[in-house]
């Protein structure tokens, strides 16, 4: 018996260099196959290199060695020269997420409980050792030093259907302002946190009603499975974000559609495919999930279609900037004349931009000396401001400003050094500057704080209610608003309860209006739980023949007593 032992011991060496022999022919036989035919070797299932490797088992794989998977750390170790690459099929491969290796083994899974998107990870035969290649032509797109901003020159974002915002609150580090919008839907409370974190937000949807901004206001929109159904009424709603990007706009589309392969989703991207190429938009770079496309420059691709293309060019007479309650068009809005023959927006990159008189205050009939000194008068008023407030406003504490009649948005102008933001709301009556706001780098809504409705023959003039949330910003500036209210017979007393539900407690409202405006006011302070911190004259103002003062308020902390909430 030990002879025999002795025997079978003395063979074991022989044993083993045989197969390290056989393993390093195989291994030549791999590797130097694999440069010449990387595409077929990639797409070989199973664990052939692995245990070309020695990394496999036959069975017991017991034979009795302690060798670690790492070698010895000898220079005679293998020393692979490269690896396979895979198909270009699989260069967006999840292994255990993949859709296709569902199909292929016709797993047995319930829709309902989302067990398709659960991990169903592939048998080892199944697995590609292969080094997955980026796609042709993968980049980003061609901004220096991979920055959004793009030299300043992408400044205001437009994210559709923007959940938490957490897109718009990414930006803010790249210098880019977004308006997040999504609906008041199910999921209502999302746009309140996201303003709660002090990300600017809007409560709106993309349905039958233009939304409340001017034409080509934005450089880039963006939608991530936002669940909007860009096909419906002639592609009526993604006209309406044409309408809204600037020349050389892109629009950033994250969605299934563009990546997958099931029959329904090719059959959508293959529509919408079509619909924005007769909309003249180009793709600027398409990865993964995600395709940017780019808008026309100019006219020019507009004016080369053939006769009947639809969607049609929008009549001449139609007004792309007027927004409030205008239904939407499936039309595509063309640059005005001046606009086509210089091939863009015109504007200076941020932050130049926020001074720089726009090309379009022309279209107000504005010059760029007027417009220069509105920005100087609002710095020195903005500075008086906050030295009234300075005693009671604690650092970091104003975020989330409203201006309820920005003009041409110099009060938001001259907080360019604070940590904050301004939502500039600019009356649907009055001159259109709102286009002005947002060629400065700056966002806003149109709004109208009137509501005028006939009720029996006789006209209601009430206070229409801003589309946010409750307790929604820190300060409040009201420049001549409650003077607009007088004009039009209007209730100041709903203004001031819209007022008082928009801003937080302890927040802070800043009046600038005639005396008798103040003094009227002042009889609702006790009512409205809010308390007066200074009230003072006004620098004379150009704007108004009779002298103006300065009111600043702060709305106090409390709850309701028990029996006085109405319940009606």
């Amino acid at each position: 018996m030990r002879g025999r032992n002795d025997g079978g011991q003395s063979k074991r060496p022989i044993v083993l260099c045989c197969m390290m022999i056989v393993c390093l022919c195989l291994l030549f036989l791999y590797f130097s196959g694999s440069n010449g035919h990387a595409g077929s070797a990639a797409l070989e299932y199973g664990t052939k290199f692995s245990r070309s490797l020695g990394w496999g088992s036959d069975g017991d794989g017991d034979d009795g060695s302690e060798e670690s998977i790492f070698g010895t750390g000898d220079a005679d170790d293998i020393k692979p020269k490269s690896f396979p690459v895979c198909d270009d099929r699989h260069s967006e491969l999840i292994p255990c997420l993949d859709r296709n290796l569902i199909y292929q083994m016709r797993l047995k899974l319930d829709l309902n409980l989302m067990e398709h998107y659960e991990r169903h990870c592939p048998p080892p035969e199944r697995r590609f050792n292969c080094l997955i290649p980026p796609p042709h032509g993968y980049k980003m797109l061609d901004f220096k030093d991979n920055n959004i901003n793009n030299e300043g020159m992408l400044r205001t974002v437009l994210d559709v259907g923007c959940g938490v915002a957490s897109f718009g609150g990414y930006l803010l580090s790249s210098d880019v302002i977004a308006m997040s919008l999504a609906p008041n839907d199910v999921h209502q409370n999302q746009i309140q946190f996201a303003l709660e974190r002090g990300i600017p937000a809007y409560l709106g949807v993309l349905g039958t009603k233009r939304l409340p901004y001017p034409s080509r206001s934005f450089e880039l929109a963006h939608c991530s499975r936002c669940r909007i159904d860009w096909l419906q009424r002639d592609g009526i709603l993604l006209l309406e974000l044409d309408r809204l990007l600037r020349p050389g706009g892109y629009f950033a589309y994250s969605s299934p559609e563009a990546y997958a392969q099931d029959e329904e989703d090719r059959r959508i991207w293959k529509e919408m495919s079509a619909l924005v190429e007769r909309m003249c938009w180009k793709i600027a770079e398409k990865r993964n999930q995600t395709v940017i496309w780019v808008k026309p420059l100019n006219n020019d691709c507009y004016r080369s279609r053939p006769p009947g293309t639809k969607p049609p060019l929008c009549k001449r007479g139609d007004d792309p900037d007027s927004v409030w309650g205008v239904p939407m068009e499936a039309c595509i809005t063309p640059y005005p004349e001046q606009m086509h023959r210089d091939g863009g927006s015109g504007l200076a990159p941020w932050p130049a931009r926020l001074t720089t008189p726009p090309p379009r205050l022309a279209d107000l009939y504005v010059t760029a000396d007027a417009f220069e000194k509105d920005t100087e008068m609002w710095q020195q008023r903005v500075d008086n401001y906050w030295s009234l407030l300075g005693p009671k406003v604690k650092p970091d504490t104003i975020r989330n400003i409203m201006d309820m009649k920005a003009n041409f948005g110099s009060f938001a102008a001259a907080l360019k050094e604070k940590d904050a933001w301004v939502m500039n709301v600019v009356p649907h009556d009055g001159p259109s500057t709102l286009k002005i706001i947002y060629d400065r780098g700056l966002i806003g809504s149109n709004h109208d704080w009137l509501d005028d409705r006939a009720l029996s023959c006789v006209t209601v003039l009430r206070c229409e209610a801003f589309s946010t949330y409750p307790r929604t910003y820190d300060l409040l500036h009201a420049w001549t608003v409650f003077s607009d209210l007088d004009k039009r017979s209007c209730s100041a007393e709903d203004l001031l309860i819209e007022m008082d539900r928009i801003l937080r407690p302890t927040g802070f409202i800043i009046v600038r209006d005639k005396s008798t405006v103040i003094e009227f006011i002042k009889k609702y302070l006790h009512a409205l739980h809010w308390e007066a911190i200074t009230v003072v004259d006004a620098e004379p103002s150009p704007e108004s023949d009779e002298n103006e003062m300065i009111f600043i308020i702060r709305k106090k902390l409390w709850l309701p007593e028990a029996g006085t909430q109405d319940t009606t």
